[in-house]
């Protein structure tokens, strides 16, 4: 009985296998082309940056963009980096890697961030961090309130501000060492 069923079901598979062929073909071209077209917009972004190093026009991007240009900037720094923010990010917009470490990155484009979003980015780490080892960078346009600095300081899970100045000093000090 057992024997027949595989019998049966090699002659399937071999009456079939052209159109596993094509399925596979398909699957393995729509990887190809989603890869192709991640490191076109990748490869946009860079060149854009390379030209727009200035705070005033990132003010000007949408979230989603800033994220993408933060996260230039941290590769730009030495770090491995993948954006993952959107619906869903659970409050991390970039995961960061460097020297074996992980880093966490919130973008806000915002003229001042408060402490309740600064907690609610510890949380996140907190959640996603089991080792209670990593870091956090907080990345803003504009500044944080002086309550959001202090929150920062004294929290047990270590978050860098990065405000707009910072960020546009550090893109602009690679573009000095380049």
């Amino acid at each position: 009985m057992v024997i027949t069923f595989f019998n049966v079901l090699w002659q399937i598979l071999k009456s079939t296998y052209q159109i596993w062929l094509l399925i596979l073909v398909v699957v393995l071209l729509e990887i190809l082309i989603e890869r192709i077209l991640e490191w076109i917009e990748d490869w946009k972004d860079k060149k854009w940056f390379e030209k727009h190093k200035k705070l005033i026009e990132w003010k000007k991007l949408d979230g989603k963009q800033f994220e993408r240009i933060t996260a230039i900037i941290f590769e730009n720094l030495g770090f491995k980096v993948k954006v993952i923010g959107g619906a869903g990010d659970r409050g991390i917009d970039i995961i960061a890697y460097k020297d074996g470490k992980k880093f966490y990155i919130q973008c806000k484009q915002k003229e001042q961030v408060s402490p309740k979003e600064i907690r609610e980015f510890a949380g996140a780490i907190r959640d996603l961090d089991k080792n209670k080892g990593e870091k956090g960078f907080f990345v803003t346009t504009g500044d944080f309130t002086e309550e959001g600095k202090i929150f920062a300081k004294e929290n047990p899970i270590e978050i860098e501000l990065i405000n707009g100045l910072e960020l546009e000093k550090l893109a602009n000090k690679i573009n000095d060492l380049t």
